[in-house]
């Protein structure tokens, strides 16, 4: 059993006392005065290609690089996440998280299951996605599920076959995020009386929100409209300051303070050099923390989930508020009551902060890896 005194992190908000967990949480004892470091949930990541230089795309020991650069960054558990290329390439990327999630003794952030973004996107709205977008057919659609890991998939809802294809999705218990789309808000509407009727209206959300989905007009709300306006729908974000604006950041936070979650959407670059990294098939040049395509595209982040919540802070949040975007709200997302919480019982995925909100230490399952 190991124990661990500070400021504790509970559904309540913060309590001074002494934390005792193994592999899982076994209670709080109150203290007069405790250390002044912060002892939170895990950091639990929805959206997160590659890291340390590894990728999801690379296969086993790729996810196994990114799995441990972020869990030395406070990420505990994640999706490894897909990016649009030839079809055999996402089946193989499909397997490889299958494998990971079922890998004994992994070291590292846990693999939740896989996030597929692409290949069901607009042509129209690529980001730094490669060219190989695909129709929704029922048959790709029930050939990705059968590998049963897909906990998110990013859709273009205009696509030929996208309604249809979100339905599928929802039924199999997959949460669908719309973004790389140029829909319209009745398009997304769609998707929400869809997801209503379905009774799974908490599991849509909007993939990196402002980002590779348009803008909100005053009679052009767009996708991004639909999101912010729909009390149900959670929203992803981007939070290293060069996707996103402080002030769009609280925009977003206050449309749905319950439902926002930050996200990396990180790179292989996410802690390496300056230089030049593949991403998709395609070069990403990292220069002074920026990664970026030829023609100046922005290629992911190279942040981190303690980098976001950092920033969440310096955007206006109080740290209590800023750790739930990065563990509670993803856990609630995906349905999840076991992490993300720190209360009896728990998992004993933990994240402990100095004062300053440096990194002091990581628990998964109740082992430090950090």
């Amino acid at each position: 059993m190991t124990k661990l005194a500070g400021q504790i992190l509970t559904p309540r908000g913060w309590h001074a006392g002494e934390l005792e967990f193994d592999t899982g949480i076994i209670g709080i004892k109150s203290r007069l005065s405790a250390p002044n470091r912060f002892i939170a949930p895990g950091f639990i990541d929805v959206h997160v290609h590659g890291g340390g230089g590894g990728d999801t795309m690379d296969g086993l020991e790729g996810i196994k690089t990114l799995s441990s650069f972020h869990a030395a960054h406070g990420t505990t558990s994640l999706l490894a996440t897909t990016i649009t290329n030839p079809w055999e390439n996402v089946l193989k990327a499909l397997k490889n998280i299958q494998q990971a999630m079922n890998a004994k003794n992994w070291v590292g952030s846990r693999i939740l299951g896989a996030h597929l973004e692409g290949p069901f996107v607009s042509p129209h709205k690529l980001g730094a996605q490669p060219p190989f977008t695909v129709e929704p057919t029922a048959a790709r659609v029930q050939e990705v599920l059968a590998f049963a890991v897909i906990k998110v998939v990013t859709l273009a809802p205009e696509l030929v076959g996208g309604l249809a294809a979100a339905e599928a999705f929802l039924e199999a218990g997959v949460r669908v995020s719309l973004g790389h789309t140029i829909a319209t808000a009745e398009d997304a509407n769609a998707v929400f009386e869809l997801a209503s009727r379905l009774k799974r209206a908490s599991q849509i959300s909007g993939t990196h929100l402002y980002n590779a989905m348009g803008g909100l007009e005053g009679r052009k709300p767009g996708v991004l409209g639909a999101l912010l306006a729909n009390p149900n729908a959670y929203g992803e974000i981007i939070l290293d300051f060069e996707h996103i604006h402080p002030t769009s950041f609280r925009a977003a936070f206050f449309a749905k303070p319950e439902k926002l979650m930050l996200i990396t959407d990180a790179m292989r670059a996410a802690g390496m050099p300056d230089g030049q990294y593949d991403l998709g098939g395609q070069i990403a040049t990292l220069e002074n923390g920026t990664a970026k395509l030829p023609d100046g595209t922005l290629a992911g982040s190279v942040l981190t989930m303690l980098g976001a919540v950092q920033n969440a802070v310096k955007a206006g949040l109080a740290l209590e508020v800023a750790l739930k975007l990065a563990s509670s709200h993803p856990a609630q997302y995906l349905g999840l009551t076991d992490v993300g919480k720190i209360s009896k019982n728990a998992r004993a995925d933990l994240v402990v902060l100095r004062e300053d909100l440096s990194l002091e230490a990581v628990y998964i399952g109740g082992q430090l890896v950090q």
